[in-house]
């Protein structure tokens, strides 16, 4: 079993969802996050005030997965997330030690579906 975390730009998740959604991954959790990486921000003009902008809005997935689903996972990431620009995002994949369904109390797998 593997977390799969993604950091991904806002307008892609619709492009990323649906690339995931094609590759039989339905289950996922999404959260805003505000990061920054090489892109460093940008400076912005407010009343004549120059401000510093280095937090830029980003949207984190993650996603538990089984083994034999972790190749295909990240490849739907990159596919709906990728414009070749700076700030495209980054994949982290992290084992998961176990995984434990509230509702039926299964656990590993079997909980993941």
């Amino acid at each position: 079993m593997k977390l799969i975390i993604a950091y991904i730009q806002p307008e892609r998740l619709n492009a990323v969802k649906q690339a995931l959604y094609d590759k039989e991954v339905y289950k996922m959790s999404v959260t805003n996050a505000l990061g920054c990486g090489q892109q460093k921000g940008y400076h912005e003009n407010y009343r004549g005030v120059d401000i510093e902008v280095n937090l830029l809005k980003k949207v984190r997935l993650e996603i538990a997965v089984n083994d034999d689903f972790v190749d295909k996972t990240v490849e739907a990431i990159v596919a709906g997330a990728r414009t070749g620009n700076i700030g495209d995002g980054k994949i982290f994949v992290m084992a998961l030690s176990d995984c434990i369904r509230i509702r039926t109390g299964e656990k590993g797998k079997e909980a993941i579906g």
